[in-house]
């Protein structure tokens, strides 16, 4: 998690003509996870998908989404932003840290 926040560190340090660009990659990456990762999900299925996929399938989007703004494409950024948004949706996110059940020890 610590490079998704890096992201979100550098998307509010962004030049502020590339900002609005960012955010249109960021929001078609976070329409992907949610995609590819269906209803509920944990911050674990989270992690899996992207140690097993990684980020290269977000340069073909952010590309697509921002053909003219080569800032967009910078993957730590953009896609550890959204990988930064999108844990927020976990289900046992809870603020930065992972929420243990009552049957987690």
């Amino acid at each position: 998690m610590v490079l998704w926040q890096e992201g979100q560190r550098r998307m509010q340090r962004a030049d502020p003509g590339d900002r609005r660009m960012l955010e249109r990659v960021v929001e078609a990456l976070v329409a992907e996870l949610r995609r590819r990762l269906g209803g509920g999900f944990t911050t674990g299925e989270l992690a899996r998908l992207y140690l097993a996929d990684g980020t290269d399938w977000c340069f073909d989007i952010a590309v697509r989404t921002a053909p003219d703004t080569p800032a967009a494409w910078d993957l730590t950024t953009v896609a550890g932003a959204a990988f930064a948004r999108y844990v927020r949706a976990a289900s046992d996110y809870g603020g930065g840290r992972r929420r243990l059940g009552d049957d987690d020890d």
